[in-house]
């Protein structure tokens, strides 16, 4: 700076100026033309913590810290520009904000595994449940109009395990084990059941275009022993259960010479609880009897089924031969005819409607599955409140599972909840004997409201930006 102002005062800067040791001290500081008047300017702009905009008069942050101890009210929510469909969507937001809930209160022990991305782009799915030889495969025959991989008929039991029938590039049989370690099939979930399940399930794939649409699962026929339900060596009820979260339909098929419900179908039909709009019922091999045979069996159907489905509507029971032999007329007469080709045209109405809505029915159960999710972090942690802090924590555990309907009312109380989204007390009870109630969670208001503002936000949103592709 001096320099400059030796500069400004005529002397030229050469070594010999240094040498001569110039007075640098006594020499006035340099002059900057236009800096005093773009001070003033300055100090006219800010003033008492004032700034003008426009002739407006706005207030300036009195210290950068505020910047730092504010926080934005905005809520929020996922963002869905980059989603190109309602499955995309409903992915996005498993991952965002229901899996870390589900992971965090392992709700995937107590109700099932976490879902994957195969499971969001599964095909629908249609099972066949019922006794043996009540005409599950027949139908399944019936419906492509030939055989595939791995059909067995006969009038013994002959269906021994779970086979899959879907589409693929060439007609094969594919083992439990490799198919349940498939990542683009919805199976993983099955390891859960063992070795011993996966030994009996297998994977029959064939290229045909109804099944470009549709997957059917057929079943093992349910027994009426005590002493042959025992003899399976896996949880038979269990792996229905299962697949009765991941199907759309599920048909319960009845013969009418075998129209008991034995203990394990009773069983396997309480397991069905919560998927009650996806069974609908045939009474199958219908032409086997004459009209006035039928109308009684019908009644007898229908009291059977009113004492194990416990709903107070009246289950949709389709009546008709579902096989490829003509029905004979001169045996159930025209109109028992005519009444079977109705009845059959309706439900093939109702298949062909599943690809359709299968949209609705992923969105119902995702709103479903985050709902039960909510009502098990809310159990967890009032369970973990409720437990105390150094002793006595294996007896309260004890008392709390003891008394674990009295815990489900009191949460049920305190959040409002409706009594028939709670779980099964017993199977609850059973899962949680397996932990210590100590190692859970505290209840986490945030990750509860981002489900609420999942269910509440983004979800209807999603809806509105994007409509069934069947549509």
């Amino acid at each position: 700076m001096q320099l400059i102002s030796l500069a400004q005062e005529g002397h030229e800067l050469t070594s010999d100026l240094l040498k001569n040791r110039v007075d640098l001290e006594s020499s006035s500081p340099p002059h900057m033309d236009g800096l005093d008047a773009l001070m003033e300017k300055g100090s006219n702009h800010v003033s008492n913590g004032k700034s003008e905009t426009n002739g407006n008069t706005q207030l300036q942050p009195a210290s950068p810290m505020r910047l730092f101890g504010t926080r934005s009210k905005k809520k929020n929510h996922s963002s869905l520009t980059s989603v190109t469909s309602v499955i995309d969507g409903l992915k996005l937001l498993y991952n965002e904000k229901l899996k870390p809930l589900e992971a965090t209160y392992r709700f995937n022990d107590f109700a099932s595994p976490f879902l994957t991305s195969s499971d969001f782009d599964a095909k629908p799915m249609v099972m066949l449940l019922g006794q043996y030889s009540t005409g599950k495969t027949t139908f399944i025959k019936h419906l492509l109009q030939c055989s595939y991989p791995g059909a067995h008929i006969g009038p013994e039991p002959t269906t021994d395990r779970f086979i899959v029938v879907m589409s693929g590039p060439d007609e094969r049989s594919i083992p439990g084990n490799t198919i349940a370690v498939h990542a683009d099939l919805p199976f993983t979930g099955l390891t859960t059941f063992g070795g011993s399940f996966l030994s009996k399930f297998e994977c029959s794939q064939m290229p045909h275009p109804l099944l470009e649409h549709i997957t059917f699962v057929d079943t093992p026929g349910v027994l009426s022993g005590e002493k042959q339900r025992t003899q399976r060596s896996y949880d038979f009820t269990g792996v229905i259960s299962w697949f009765a979260s991941k199907c759309d339909l599920i048909l319960l098929l009845f013969d009418p010479n075998k129209l008991d419900i034995s203990d394990e179908f009773k069983r396997v039909i309480s397991s069905l609880r919560g998927h009650d709009d996806k069974i609908r019922v045939v009474l199958n091999k219908a032409d086997q009897v004459d009209t006035q045979q039928l109308m009684r069996v019908y009644g007898a159907l229908m009291w059977s089924l009113g004492k194990v489905l416990n709903t107070p509507e009246v289950a949709r029971v389709y009546i008709g031969s579902f096989n490829d032999k003509p029905v004979d007329e001169e045996f159930t007469g025209p109109m028992g005819k005519e009444l079977f080709e109705k009845e059959q045209d309706d439900l093939l109405a109702d298949l062909i409607d599943i690809p359709k809505k299968a949209c609705d029915r992923r969105i119902n159960e995702f709103v479903k599955r985050a709902r039960a999710a909510k009502i098990h972090a809310y159990i967890i942690s009032q369970l973990k409140k409720e437990m105390p802090a150094l002793m006595g924590k294996a007896k309260t555990q004890k008392r709390l599972m003891d008394n674990l309907e009295s815990v489900f009312e009191k949460v049920q109380k305190e959040f409002h909840l409706p009594a028939g989204d709670f779980p099964d007390v017993e199977h609850y009870r059973t899962v949680l004997s397996r932990y210590s109630i100590d190692e859970f969670e505290k209840l986490k208001p945030k990750m509860i409201q981002a489900v609420d503002d999942m269910l509440g936000y983004d979800i209807p949103n999603l809806l509105k930006n994007f409509r069934n592709i069947y549509d």
